[in-house]
């Protein structure tokens, strides 16, 4: 999108400049995800290819479901990415004599090769992101941000908790109505869960 970076930049300093936190969180992603595509672009990689890069350049020769786990993507879109890495000449997906069910990724030595070329990129699109910015700031902004992740981590794994102890109480419940319904046909309950006589 033509400009998206300067809307972002439009929005939070005259639409909205006290939008919720989350928003310009997202609204940095966005503008980040947007510079370094541009600089991608120019060597034919596609910015969905980006993330499957990095995490192959550091443990190649992973499923397609674990790259879908750590790239935090669906597995129809690992899938749909590693074909056209693959046609590209970017990786080799190949199954294992002794796993037929899983198909492992595996850098060319054109795949690997880009990791010189486009790693640079991206920490000159971060050079450029914190240019003007004091090193004290950029310091504070990255303990604020993993003081974040942090603490909804620790809240998803509470929320997770609870989620999982409310569906199993009304699993239970549904196990406790179902077994009365089942003895009050027999005769045994009334619905209240008093014996009948």
């Amino acid at each position: 999108m033509k400009n998206d970076t300067q809307n972002i930049l439009r929005h939070w300093r005259e639409a909205i400049p006290d939008d919720r936190l989350a928003h310009l969180v997202r609204d940095t992603e966005r503008a980040f995800r947007r510079a370094l595509q541009i600089r991608l672009a120019e060597h034919g990689v596609p910015f969905g290819h980006w993330s499957f890069l990095r995490i192959l350049w550091e443990s190649d020769g992973l499923t397609q479901k674990e790259l879908s786990e750590r790239a935090g993507v669906m597995e129809p879109t690992t899938f749909a990415a590693m074909k056209a890495m693959e046609i590209r000449g970017h990786v080799l997906r190949r199954q294992l004599p002794t796993n037929r069910k899983n198909m492992y990724v595996y850098l060319t030595p054109e795949g690997r090769a880009l990791k010189e070329k486009l790693v640079p990129l991206a920490e000159e699109t971060n050079r450029i992101s914190t240019q003007g910015v004091p090193a004290a700031d950029v310091q504070l902004t990255r303990k604020v941000l993993l003081a974040m992740i942090e603490n909804l981590a620790r809240d998803e794994l509470q929320e997770t908790a609870g989620a999982n102890v409310k569906a199993n109480r009304a699993g239970l419940a549904g196990a406790g109505r179902k077994k009365s319904a089942a003895a009050e046909k027999a005769g045994g309950l009334r619905p209240d869960g008093a014996a009948a006589l």
